[in-house]
């Protein structure tokens, strides 16, 4: 169970990684990469892995998982998809992604790994 806790939290990190690199990269340019899109899929599916490894592992007298966190990095993964999602349509089209859009993926993701560290 802890290889398997270890594993997702390392994929967790990968996407997370994905996210905010990609949008780095091309902060001059902004534009949403196949990796950031891939990034939030990673994160939303590890994260939910995560919660649920979380509530099975759990034993009596153990501190309750924060649903209250869970939900709002859930919601602003949300966010973070969609716009990954619109994003990566523009580029398919040949259109040009909006600096808002762009900025959105990686913002909202950095914001999501602030909530993760600092609550």
């Amino acid at each position: 169970m802890d290889f398997l806790h270890s594993a997702l939290v390392f994929l967790h990190i990968l996407g997370a990684a994905a996210l905010v690199g990609g949008w780095l990269a091309t902060f001059r340019n902004p534009t949403v990469g196949v990796f950031q899109m891939a990034g939030a899929w990673v994160q939303l599916i590890t994260g939910l892995l995560l919660v649920g490894l979380a509530e099975m592992a759990r034993e009596e007298g153990d501190p309750a998982v924060n649903h209250v966190k869970i939900a709002i990095k859930l919601v602003i993964l949300i966010g973070v998809l969609v716009a990954a999602i619109i994003g990566r349509r523009k580029v398919k089209k040949g259109e040009d992604v909006s600096t808002g859009l762009a900025h959105a993926v990686g913002g909202l993701a950095l914001i999501n790994i602030g909530i993760a560290v600092f609550w």
